[in-house]
């Protein structure tokens, strides 16, 4: 018998769809036919795929509206921004595509004569994607689109928040022209279910997005048995911002990097270290920027802050803020009517400016995920980077400052796996995704991010002596 999975709007904290559960006999059924639908799928050409991919690119691009509208409904993104998420997931996987002829190319051994030598790139097997809800499309793209193109078969397991979104994509690719079966998806909430599938002997690689509690347990599960797990984590990205800086520029771009999707980003921006010298007037130009915000609603089109997606979350933010004032922060948070008078019945938060923060609070070095912007000043170059690299996460950081090669410089000594000078909370394509310490493991995107979708086999031949 199925677990019967609820999805709660974060709007109305009142429950919209239900799904049926990953059953007993799904565990085993569901790898065997992907085993089933790889023996066939891998034996087609790349040029077959690249033309399913991007036929399938091309559809979802088309329902951009009818996508957009289902993510602000399961998971409270504002409708003014949620069919970004669409475009720019298209754009992504189009860049994907573009590459995915050179990425998947034989490399050529060392020149010899009588000799032929050169390594293939063969795809791995039956893969499990299980992906997160805060921006679902982007983050299954990013796996989804070279496992398809490396000539794997997927299992997709969504977030019960966002359940729509796997069944849109299965869906669309079927469409597409993508053989049946090729890809497959589950709804589970249940860890021993999952672990199920985790432990399938059949599954060749397994891609886990989400939380690092949630990573652990997947990498756990599958402890017993030789299977690459991708793991992208959490983040606690810091910002540094230099005192040479155009502070009314630098406090729109660092807010929005901190607040929009109400922070619900791995690499939103969740530390701001700012040189002492213009603390006072940055954390001014912050408040000027907030008071231009509206949360609310998030299906009217000028809210620009919706809700949190749970009571947990939440709850999760207000223990932080708690926790900080109590330790002597300060919420500097300017007056706004739309920030103290919000709808009544849904998870939102007010984006919350503190102030007069140190590393002994949760907000400094737990991830918050919510729309809190915690200001810390120092004294310069030195202390700005230690207090960065004073986390247990690595995943992005950014470095603000009209000196660029030396933000460049700084970068170099930043321990994250991107970093940015005058940016922020953007996977560009073109380059390697990946968390360093606590961040996770692996990489999407990128040439590089096709390589834990393959494996390598080698061929060695010698010419026959006549």
């Amino acid at each position: 018998m199925s677990e019967v999975l609820t999805t709660v709007s974060p709007v109305t904290n009142r429950p919209i769809l239900t799904r049926d559960g990953l059953t007993s006999s799904d565990v085993a059924l569901l790898p065997a036919l992907a085993t089933r639908a790889y023996n066939t799928y891998r034996l087609t050409s790349l040029e077959q795929r690249q033309q399913i991919v991007g036929r399938a690119l091309q559809i979802i691009n088309d329902k951009q509206d009818v996508l957009a509208k289902e993510l602000t409904e399961q998971m409270g993104r504002p409708i003014a921004y949620a069919s970004k998420e669409i475009a720019t997931a298209v754009a992504r996987g189009q860049y994907l595509l573009k590459i995915s002829s050179r990425a998947l190319s034989d490399t050529d051994g060392e020149p010899e004569n009588g000799f032929k030598r050169y390594i293939r790139k063969i795809p791995v097997g039956p893969v499990l994607i299980l992906f997160t809800w805060n921006y679902p499309y982007l983050v299954l793209v990013n796996s989804l689109i070279p496992a398809l193109l490396a000539g794997n078969s997927v299992l997709l397991k969504p977030s019960p928040q966002t359940p729509t979104i796997v069944e849109q994509v299965h869906s669309i690719f079927l469409q597409a022209g993508l053989p049946d079966k090729v890809i497959q998806y589950f709804h589970c909430g249940s860890l021993i279910r999952l672990e199920g599938i985790v432990k399938s002997p059949q599954i060749r690689l397994i891609c886990f997005t989400g939380s690092v509690a949630g990573g652990l347990q997947v990498q756990r599960a599958a402890a017993d048995r030789v299977v690459p797990v991708g793991l992208e984590l959490g983040g606690k990205d810091p910002a540094y911002v230099r005192a040479d800086v155009d502070i009314k520029w630098a406090a729109e771009e660092i807010v929005d990097g901190a607040v929009f999707n109400s922070g619900q980003s791995c690499c939103s921006i969740e530390r701001v270290y700012v040189a002492d010298t213009i603390h006072d007037d940055f954390v001014a130009a912050i408040q000027e920027v907030l008071k231009g915000y509206k949360l609310g609603n998030p299906l009217n089109p000028s809210t620009t802050i919706g809700p949190v997606v749970s009571k947990k979350s939440l709850e999760t933010i207000r223990i932080h803020v708690q926790d900080a004032l109590a330790k002597g922060a300060v919420d500097a948070t300017p007056g706004n009517e739309t920030f103290d008078f919000p709808p009544p019945d849904g998870n939102y938060v007010k984006p919350t400016l503190l102030i007069s923060v140190s590393h002994e609070m949760y907000v400094m070095n737990d991830e918050t995920f919510g729309p809190v912007i915690p200001v810390m000043k120092v004294g310069g170059d030195e202390e700005a980077i230690r207090l960065m690299n004073d986390s247990e996460f690595g995943l992005t950081a950014s470095i603000w400052t009209k000196d660029t090669a030396r933000g460049e410089e700084l970068a170099r000594e930043v321990e994250a796996g991107t970093v940015f000078v005058n940016r922020c909370d953007y996977p560009s394509p073109d380059l390697a995704w990946t968390g360093w310490k606590n961040s996770g493991k692996g990489v999407t995107l990128s040439q590089f991010g096709f390589e834990q979708f393959v494996k390598y086999k080698s061929f060695h031949v010698k010419h026959y002596p006549m």
